[in-house]
């Protein structure tokens, strides 16, 4: 590896800065209570999709230019190459296009639309591949190609933030429980795509020893949930999820079960019926992932509520359902994917009526 000139050192410096300003001009994002018919338990909402980007990944895509930057990885002559599923790509596209650098998304080609157009709104390049298995060969191959830097967010994502603090996601949400009725949560409940939020929360919760326990909220065609339960890195999977940014096809190096309670395992169907109803709720679209979320959140609510327990349960609005008015919100899609949400959706109207979820 060459050394960093002054030159370079100079450039790093001023890219570091704008990546930080950005940190600094961003608020903090809300936390919405989800109203619930069950007395005692309170289900919150962590709003991602306000970040300047639209969802999660802008924290993610923050902090993994800082550590490719700080680690001396990206110059100022550098392309930026991450492989992705839509939301972590429009996040780099914008932070690329910050420090002024050119980016290349390599995504499955069944990528929505709607995130394509907003990386190429950035000035980022789509490299779309037919194969899901091998976005990850493809973009080490335009690295060596273009002799760039391929990000890798499935293996840095659970390193480059830091989960001790510093702002971090685990951190604002228990900042901003401390004046509700449970202030310390019964359960943090995430997706996985990379690992790195549930990574970033596990460990927050037990180095500052809180009774919180985190679950995963995973769906169909995903390896977590396979491998967490066989306690094995090496599972895989034919087929790759169908609820954009979540589940995977392997065992991501970034997912780290040690820090990981419990996981649920949510079909497709239960994602995109949930999703509906929390948009219905908040009169605005969701994301499906946020849908896998609550309906993961609602599983563990009713064993509370079984259990006799009070508490509360935090979950995550992932994004926006902007980017899926062609998907997960256009019924010739569900019926071509052989989705049927209505006994899903049958379910959450029983729940609304009686604060109990029906099996399905």
């Amino acid at each position: 590896m060459p050394k960093t000139s002054t030159e370079d050192r100079a450039w790093i410096a001023e890219a570091i800065r704008r990546v930080d300003a950005d940190a600094n001009r961003s608020a903090d994002t809300h936390l919405h209570v989800l109203p619930i018919p069950v007395p005692g338990i309170e289900l919150y909402l962590k709003d991602e999709s306000v970040h300047p980007t639209g969802s999660l990944k802008h924290r993610l895509a923050r902090s993994l230019f800082l550590y490719a930057l700080c680690n001396g990885w990206i110059g100022p002559k550098s392309t930026v190459i991450e492989a992705s599923s839509g939301s972590t790509a429009v996040s780099e596209a914008f932070f690329a296009r910050l420090i002024d650098l050119p980016f290349v998304a390599v995504m499955p080609a069944t990528t929505s639309p709607e995130k394509i157009a907003l990386i190429e709104f950035y000035g980022g390049r789509c490299h779309l591949v037919d194969d899901p298995a091998m976005i990850y060969d493809e973009a080490k191959r335009l690295e060596a190609e273009c002799n760039g830097h391929y990000m890798d967010q499935f293996t840095y994502a659970e390193r480059a933030t830091d989960w001790r603090g510093n702002n971090n996601i685990a951190e604002s949400i228990f900042e901003q429980m401390q004046a509700e009725p449970h202030p310390c949560p019964t359960w943090v409940v995430v997706g996985a795509g990379t690992g790195g939020t549930s990574a970033t929360i596990g460990r927050f919760v037990r180095y500052r020893r809180f009774k919180t326990r985190v679950a995963v909220a995973d769906p169909e065609n995903s390896a977590f949930y396979g491998g967490w339960e066989s306690d094995s890195s090496d599972v895989t999977t034919d087929t790759p999820s169908r609820i954009e940014g979540i589940g995977r096809m392997r065992i991501e190096p970034s997912f780290v079960g040690g820090v990981i309670d419990d996981m649920v395992h949510v079909p497709d169907a239960a994602s995109i019926a949930a999703m509906r109803w929390v948009s219905g709720i908040l009169g605005r679209p969701v994301g499906g992932s946020t849908g896998t979320n609550v309906w993961a959140s609602l599983q563990l609510i009713g064993q509370m509520r079984e259990a006799g327990e009070e508490g509360s349960v935090v979950t995550l609005l992932c994004d926006g359902g902007e980017r899926y008015a062609h998907t997960y919100f256009d019924e010739s899609w569900l019926k071509a994917k052989g989705l049927d949400i209505t006994p899903y959706a049958d379910a959450l109207a029983e729940f609304e009526k009686t604060g109990v979820l029906p099996a399905v």
